[in-house]
């Protein structure tokens, strides 16, 4: 999910890019960024069962940390966010970020940061400079955090609430022309609903959308 100014540079991906993949270490998923303000796109990787949750940012505020802790605990899962740590000599000379002076300013602080599924800040965030951040962690910490509080498991109430997930490539360009040329499409109105329904149209608006197309056939 591009923010301000990134929309010029990167378009919006969907639902077949978010899987938390299993590797010899734990489930790994990731979020960028902002995406870890989306409740619903969180909720997708708990449902998937993200071990270690990944959250690679540029947001160096104070705020950060209480974001961080609080994703661990929702999700009873290990946080590691990682932030760039950023001079303006990192830049080249002609950029507008490069300093003029002889000292580098500071522009993004760092703060990489890494939580346990109970909220609790196993490495603190640095704000020094750049560095490598390591932790011992315990699988089965998720477990016993799932014992009392599961958000997908048994602390979910599908009764009343239910996440639906897309998880088909999407397409900016979808075409539909089924049955076209068939004697028979008047009255093989399949396909045309279910292409209406692709498009997200409500079930009225796409009965009424099929009910053109009959009667121009």
């Amino acid at each position: 999910m591009p923010t301000a100014l990134e929309r010029l540079v990167w378009g919006f991906g969907d639902g077949s890019t978010l899987p938390v993949i299993d590797s010899d270490v734990g489930k790994i998923g990731a979020l960028i960024c902002w995406e870890n303000y989306m409740p619903l796109l969180r909720t997708a990787m708990y449902a998937q069962g993200v071990q270690l949750y990944c959250a690679p940012t540029v947001d160096a505020r104070d705020t950060w940390l209480p974001t961080m802790q609080t994703i661990a605990l929702e999700g009873r899962c290990f946080v590691h966010s990682v932030c760039q740590y950023t001079t303006s000599s990192d830049y080249p000379k002609y950029h507008a970020a490069r300093a003029t002076g002889s000292e580098a300013s500071v522009l993004i602080r760092g703060g990489s940061c890494i939580i346990d599924p109970l909220g609790n800040v196993l490495v603190e965030p640095s704000f020094d400079g750049e560095g490598i951040i390591l932790a011992e962690i315990d699988l089965g910490a998720i477990a016993r955090g799932k014992y009392d509080l599961d958000v997908v498991g048994h602390y979910a109430r599908p009764n009343i609430f239910q996440l639906r997930v897309d998880r088909r490539v999407q397409s900016p360009v979808v075409f539909f022309n089924e049955g076209v040329g068939d004697e028979n499409a008047s009255t093989n109105i399949y396909p045309a609903l279910q292409g209406a329904l692709d498009r997200h149209l409500p079930v009225c608006d796409a009965l009424q959308c099929v009910a053109r197309q009959a009667l121009t056939r």
